[in-house]
């Protein structure tokens, strides 16, 4: 469960946010991963070099509003924080020894889908997704309308 936990958070995650319609999910995906990069503020353990991920995880949250790779590339800079905290410093959450541990494993689960575009698997399923068949059809008429 130490391992399968997070991944199934992870996962969670991704499904609940695949319910927010774009341009909003990617824009509430980066101010999570901005917030998520200063998690360890109030207590990490490691001094001063808590303010400089801060400031370079809010720097990339920021270039994540425009861009799904730069949010995808935050929850990975996000998951070796984590690592560097299990083995060097404070864990995530106080009072549970591994939650930094688990959020090294939770992480990457949500990287891979920012990495992938932060697609809706519910539109893939309904056919409604713009790298599906119907998707397709729906951007044609709406490049066309545009062109009008």
């Amino acid at each position: 469960m130490r391992y399968l936990a997070p991944i199934l958070i992870g996962l969670v995650y991704v499904l609940s946010m695949s319910l927010v319609p774009e341009p909003h999910r990617r824009r509430l995906n980066a101010v999570t991963v901005a917030g998520a990069g200063a998690a360890y503020l109030s207590g990490g353990g490691l001094g001063g070099w808590e303010f400089v991920f801060t400031a370079v995880a809010t720097w990339v949250a920021y270039k994540g509003l425009d861009s799904w790779a730069w949010i995808g590339g935050g929850w990975l800079l996000h998951t070796a924080w984590d690592v560097v905290h299990h083995l060097k410093g404070h864990p995530i959450i106080p009072f549970a020894h591994d939650s930094s541990f688990g959020c090294a494993l939770c992480d990457p689960v949500i990287a891979v889908w920012c990495l992938g575009g932060g697609r809706s698997p519910w539109e893939r399923l309904r056919g409604t997704d713009e790298f599906s068949g119907a998707g397709r059809s729906v951007l044609r008429r709406r490049s066309a309308t545009v062109k009008e």
